[in-house]
Order: C-alpha cells, then sequence, then structure tokens
C-alpha cells in the first residue's frame, strides 16, 4: 500500500475536502503536476482547471473542478481555491450558457481600445466554464 498523506481543500466559504489521498493531480501554472507524500516542500500558484484526488486505498480518483489558487505542500497538502466543485453539483446548462455568453463578449470586445482588466476577466471566466463543462461531462465518472 503506498503512503498517504492529508489533504485539505479550502475556499473562502468552506472546507471542500478533508481526507488521506495517495495522490493528488492539479493543474499548476507549467502545467499538471502530481503530489504525493514525502513530494518536497512547495508553493505553486494553480491554474484553474480540474483537480484528481486518488484517496488511501483506491485505485480510482475523484474529481473537481477548481478555480485557480495555490498548494501549499508541507507534511500535508492544503490547496487554497477561489471555488471547489463536484462535477454533480455544477449546473451543466448555466456553465454552457455563460461560457457561450463569454465567448461571444469576447468576440465582440477584442479591440486595443477595450479595458485589458475587462478582457482579462472575460477569458478567466471562460476557462473555468470550459473546465465546468468538462468536469461535469464525467458526472461522476473515475479516473484510472
Amino acid at each position: 500500500m503506498a503512503k498517504s498523506v492529508r489533504l485539505q481543500v479550502i475556499t473562502p466559504s468552506k472546507l471542500f475536502y478533508e481526507g488521506d489521498v495517495e495522490l493528488v493531480i492539479a493543474k499548476t501554472l507549467s502545467g499538471e503536476e502530481g503530489f504525493m507524500a514525502n513530494h518536497s516542500w512547495a508553493c505553486k500558484l494553480l491554474d484553474t482547471g480540474e483537480l484528481w484526488i486518488q484517496e488511501a486505498g483506491s485505485k480510482d480518483f475523484i474529481e473537481a473542478a477548481i478555480s485557480g489558487g495555490f498548494v501549499d505542500i508541507k507534511e500535508d497538502i492544503i490547496i487554497y481555491t477561489d471555488n471547489a466543485e463536484w462535477p454533480t453539483d455544477i449546473d451543466t446548462e448555466r456553465a454552457q450558457n455563460t461560457r457561450a455568453r463569454m465567448e461571444q463578449w469576447l468576440s465582440e470586445h477584442s479591440g486595443a481600445d477595450e479595458n485589458p482588466e475587462d478582457v482579462a476577466l472575460a477569458k478567466a471566466n471562460l476557462q473555468k466554464q470550459i473546465v465546468r463543462v468538462k468536469a461535469a461531462a464525467h458526472d461522476g465518472h473515475r479516473r484510472k
């Protein structure tokens, strides 16, 4: 049996997940990275993406959608994120509608005279909706 480590996923409003895990895969700004027990100490920025969690004693992964943040790895692994959702909690229709609105807005507001902050926020929201739709499509399916 592989060694396990304590994982906490914390959002501004709640403790989203807490448990013993063998492996966590998250999208950092450098790409997907995995974290396990005895990982060297690190603090890494997270991108909006899927979070894969292999709980202790399991061969499968559970999935969540997260919106950026950072991971702090010491004796335990703590993920701080703006938002985290299980696939079964995602309103797919709403996410698809928001995605379509963001794509439309960006196609109409891509000129040089646009406020860069507005464009950046729209792009971030679009990425969040893409991840939410992708995660919801898995609807509890587990990565093997």
